[in-house]
């Protein structure tokens, strides 16, 4: 059902503006219905922040409390983690009609899961060049040709981080060490059955599931997928 909401989406026009409205039905599923033409003209008001206090420290982490003032009068204190300013990339790499996918352990699952290479920008980096190099260390390969598909953040009540999308293809050789505690696996996954990933138990988090669904988009437009 998710997956088929999903495609359903991703489909409508990008240059329209509709509202899709997701309704009960008798049995308990849902249904979507196009409203065509609905816009949304409320403007929104961003909230005071009247203070911002450290409370809690580890190793990696500052988590704050933010003292806000809503425009219609209320306030509210969250809780989020203190911005460091540093941007992430995750990789797509396509070799063979074959997407490069690794397999690393998640120590908040504690479970191996199934993804794409990704890693944080370091300061001067350029996303490409971040791209290139997290590549380098995590798959074993650079890329002659590197395109920016977008970017995505994750629960944005709590991060500021944002991950950029890039798709690498022209692949060559190339190894860089990385700080990786074990080798990494790989999986070569077909472009032609590239949907089929979303059934894969270890091949649920959110960022690659986006960025799977970006490159099928890019891999339409350009003709060498179908819908």
């Amino acid at each position: 059902m998710i997956r088929a909401m999903i495609g359903f989406l991703m489909r409508l026009p990008h240059n329209s503006v509709n509202t899709v409205s997701v309704q009960p039905r008798a049995d308990d599923g849902v249904y979507l219905r196009l409203i065509p033409g609905a816009l949304m003209t409320r403007q929104l008001q961003k909230p005071e922040i009247l203070n911002v206090e450290a409370v809690a420290r580890s190793r990696l982490f500052t988590v704050e409390a933010v003292d806000l003032a809503f425009s219609n009068g209320a306030r509210r204190v969250y809780e989020r983690m203190r911005p460091s300013g540093r941007e992430a990339v995750m990789i797509v790499p396509i070799i063979d009609n074959h997407l490069i996918l690794i397999q690393e352990y998640a120590v908040g699952l504690e479970s191996y899961e199934l993804g794409f290479p990704k890693g944080l920008i370091d300061p001067g980096e350029t996303p490409f060049e971040a791209a290139n190099r997290e590549l380098k260390e995590e798959a074993g390969f650079g890329a002659h040709q590197l395109e920016q598909l977008g970017k995505l953040t994750m629960a944005p009540s709590y991060f500021s981080s944002q991950m950029n999308i890039v798709v690498a293809e022209d692949l060559y050789l190339e190894k860089l060490e990385g700080d990786e505690p074990e080798p990494l696996p790989q999986v070569h996954w077909p472009l032609d059955n590239l949907l089929a990933l979303l059934d894969e138990p270890d091949f649920r988090e959110a960022r690659n599931v986006s960025a799977l669904f970006l490159v099928r988009e890019w891999l339409v437009k350009q003709g060498r997928l179908s819908y």
